[in-house]
């Protein structure tokens, strides 16, 4: 019977069985600092960030994340319109989530501070500088992206998403996919800015649909707006539809209305 070898949860025979145990390794002396790097270890430098991210949100209360473009300038319209997106969510007693960065992101931070609101940026390690806005109360810089994603959606109510690049196409079509599968409650996603996103909900809807690559209904699961008015009122009309689905839909309507 060929020897067998366990180390922890793993079974190894043959050639895999190592020639020392994992404390004698650990003991040996000049050891080479490669280690550090091996995915073993990775693994926990993982569970070391969820841990940091669920600690310093867990208590942040009801919050709606703002997406958009780092290359947006001060002063730009999509700039002052994310600015005020932020001011009103936070007159609504929500706290504001970005990815910490320039931009469309500096630009919500910036309005949640100035209306006395909770401005929260979730960072991510970059090979080119990016560095936290100044107007991030709460800062968390993450390794991982799929980390730093998990974050976004469980601690947030809904999205708003303003006109951005792959960064921002990314985050909206992994909140969409987790929607549309079913992976999460249905959240509200809005789409601001119609000349910008009207030519993707075209697309969706005359190719993506019609070609039979989505089930009918999926193109519906944002919202496209142009002012923040109406992003707010997307927001609020999305939420009440995510709790009314929660209590049964029409059923609990009927119910409600019988008593």
């Amino acid at each position: 019977m060929m020897r067998s070898y366990r180390r922890g949860p793993i079974l190894l025979r043959g050639h895999q069985i190592p020639d020392s145990t994992t404390d004698a390794r650990l003991l040996a002396p000049g050891q080479d600092s490669a280690w550090v790097h091996s995915d073993p270890w990775r693994v926990m430098r993982i569970q070391a960030e969820f841990v940091e991210g669920f600690g310093a949100l867990a208590d942040l209360g009801p919050a709606i994340s703002v997406f958009g473009s780092a290359r947006t300038a001060p002063g730009e319209p999509d700039y002052e319109l994310a600015r005020d997106i932020a001011a009103r969510l936070v007159a609504d007693d929500f706290a504001v989530i970005t990815g910490g960065g320039p931009g469309i992101m500096e630009a919500a931070n910036l309005g949640a501070v100035e209306a006395d609101g909770i401005s929260v940026g979730l960072g991510i390690e970059l090979p080119f500088e990016q560095g936290m806005n100044d107007y991030v109360d709460l800062g968390i810089n993450f390794r991982y992206f799929f980390i730093r994603k998990m974050m976004f959606v469980k601690y947030s109510l809904g999205f708003i998403v303003l006109p951005g690049g792959y960064g921002t196409l990314d985050e909206l079509f992994e909140a969409l996919t987790l929607v549309q599968t079913r992976k999460v409650e249905s959240f509200p996603v809005i789409l601001v800015g119609r000349e910008y996103w009207g030519g993707l909900a075209e697309w969706l809807e005359k190719s993506v649909l019609a070609e039979g690559m989505m089930s009918p209904g999926d193109e519906k699961l944002f919202t496209v707006v142009d002012t923040a008015e109406e992003a707010i009122e997307a927001v609020h009309a999305g939420l009440k539809a995510v709790v009314h689905a929660r209590n049964g839909g029409d059923r609990g309507a009927r119910a409600e209305d019988a008593e």
